[in-house]
């Protein structure tokens, strides 16, 4: 079962053909990053424009590369949320009406659950297991029964470690995208140049929750505060500092739900989890299986729909052509168990 996945939730315009929902045959992905650099971070109407200008020849270099035609494909699988409105309703809209034109089926994804899935494409994964989400402004610990079957330990009570990253680029003035840039200049730095708070959230309902809020305050007004007299303030070792501790903020809280649940896998996803630290920290923890997509399956592309896709499809799950886009996921709420 060949399924076509299309992607357009935020800066990516992407499309995947999957077979089986393991088979990657084509996955193109075409960036926007050049056009939202000047701004660094995302601009909407830009996004939402280039996402129209985009989808089709996207779609097309897909069926392309694959060698195949519509003719071939089995269903046809869609973001519908979370992410930009503007930015959803095209690549939704573009794939509601070329399956309906087709007479295909049609399967409209939760973003965030595919990012999850997209481990899955490259190798066989039991469940259940703890799921790390760390995409955009999201991020999301979870105890994971199947694809669609997810209960929500802990969240962010403020900002994603997504958004931290860019932020401490932006105002430093390194660039964006700001989590790709701080690693790579991480590398060259000294994670021990300063020491930052790892926020007290450890009691209740907020034990696996994460913060990242003060982290960013801390790194951008109250630096001065943390830092070591014996290194220089320099942008290698402000990157090593401050990603020492967003990381290790996330590792606190996930090795909680080790201890609780009795979970020794872990599967992340997101583009957070392309992050070489967050692999290394985890890596280096032996009793754990900690499971990483490879790092092109880690930012937003169309594999994962339709990987995903092809699981509702192949239960006889179809969605309904009056499936809207949402810019929010409000089911991923503490203790509540988010399907489809």
């Amino acid at each position: 079962m060949r399924i076509l996945g299309v992607e357009s939730s935020c800066d990516e315009t992407a499309a995947a053909i999957v077979e089986d929902g393991r088979t990657i045959i084509s996955n193109v992905v075409a960036t926007q990053i050049p056009f939202h650099q000047q701004f660094n971070g995302v601009v909407p109407e830009i996004a939402s424009r280039k996402h129209a200008e985009w989808i089709m020849p996207v779609v097309q270099q897909a069926l392309e590369e694959a060698n195949l035609t519509l003719d071939d494909i089995d269903g046809i699988a869609a973001t519908n949320r979370p992410g930009l409105m503007g930015s959803l309703l095209v690549g939704l809209t573009f794939a509601k009406t070329l399956a309906w034109s087709r007479n295909k089926p049609f399967i409209a994804v939760n973003h965030m659950l595919a990012h999850l899935y997209a481990a899955h494409l490259s190798q066989d994964i039991a469940y259940p297991y703890l799921g790390l989400l760390v995409s955009g402004g999201h991020c999301i610990i979870c105890k994971v029964a199947g694809f669609d079957d997810i209960t929500v330990l802990g969240t962010t009570v403020d900002d994603a470690p997504g958004e931290a990253f860019d932020k401490v680029a932006k105002f430093y003035g390194l660039g964006y995208p700001g989590g790709v840039i701080i690693d790579k200049l991480a590398k060259e730095g000294d994670p021990k140049a300063a020491s930052f708070p790892i926020p007290s959230l450890h009691k209740g309902e907020h034990r696996y929750d994460v913060s990242y809020s003060g982290l960013k305050t801390a790194v951008i007004n109250q630096i001065d505060q943390f830092w070591n007299p014996d290194f220089l303030k320099t942008p290698e070792n402000i990157a090593a500092a401050f990603q020492e501790t967003a990381v290790r903020i996330l590792v606190t809280r996930i090795l909680r739900a080790v201890e609780d649940t009795g979970l020794t896998t872990i599967v992340a996803g997101g583009g957070v989890a392309a992050n070489s630290r967050l692999r290394e920290m985890l890596a280096a923890r032996k009793e754990l299986t900690c499971i990483f997509p490879p790092l092109k399956l880690c930012t937003d592309n169309g594999a994962m729909i339709a990987g995903l896709g092809y699981q509702y499809l192949r239960q006889g799950e179809i969605s309904p052509w009056n499936t809207t886009a949402s810019a929010r996921i409000p089911q991923f709420k503490r203790g509540l168990k988010a399907r489809r």
